[in-house]
């Protein structure tokens, strides 16, 4: 018997190799016949699945925020607490290191390509998203705070993930997880205690 092919999952495979290739190389470099080699297939092969590279990469940025949303689904659901919880999407090991490369090399290629500009704000929107809610059940105190309040510590957060993970990346020896970790720690706490108080609120 002929062997079953599983199309969607062969999407998924793609895409996560592209992933690997656009952190291993960058994006230019990143070419459908590398992607093709490293998935083990040939370029035809490929355009069957996606009509172009820039199809790869959305297909790419997709497969990690579900990742993402999947992970932090499965920590909000041990019960974990805010840190642990937003930690999920720091570079603390070598799928994430993986992912956060892509990330960076991806946002390399944004200021000088407008569909790259409008994808990136569509990816912003999601992190902002996926982040709300996990302040939302994990900051009892969340929702007792003005919506300005909360933009500024949502929008904070993940400026501030963004750039730890660009650090994490780009400097991996000065950068280990428990230092990233602590890192956020400190910037939650610090947060924390700005949105408590009335400085925060002040013109609002």
């Amino acid at each position: 018997m002929p062997k079953i092919v599983d199309h969607a999952e062969r999407r998924v495979q793609i895409a996560h190799v592209a992933c690997e290739v656009v952190a291993t190389h960058g994006f230019d470099k990143a070419t459908i016949a590398r992607i093709a080699a490293a998935a083990g297939y040939t370029t035809g092969m490929i355009a069957h699945y996606y009509d172009s590279k820039q199809e790869i990469i959305l297909a790419a940025l997709r497969l990690m925020l579900l990742r993402i949303e999947q992970r932090l689904a499965s920590r909000r659901a041990s019960n974990g607490d805010l840190l642990s919880v937003l930690s999920e999407a720091l570079a603390v090991d070598a799928q994430r290191f993986t992912e956060c490369a892509f990330w960076m090399a991806f946002w390399g290629q944004v200021p000088a390509d407008k569909k790259l500009k409008r994808l990136n704000t569509w990816v912003h929107g999601e992190y902002l998203r996926l982040f709300a809610r996990c302040f939302a059940e994990r900051w009892p105190h969340w929702r007792g705070w003005r919506r300005s309040v909360r933009d500024q510590v949502l929008r904070s957060v993940v400026t501030f993930i963004n750039g730890l993970t660009a650090s994490a990346v780009t400097s991996p020896a000065d950068w280990p997880a428990a230092v990233q970790i602590e890192q956020l720690r400190l910037q939650l706490e610090l947060l924390q205690r700005w949105a408590g108080t009335g400085r925060s609120r002040k013109g609002r």
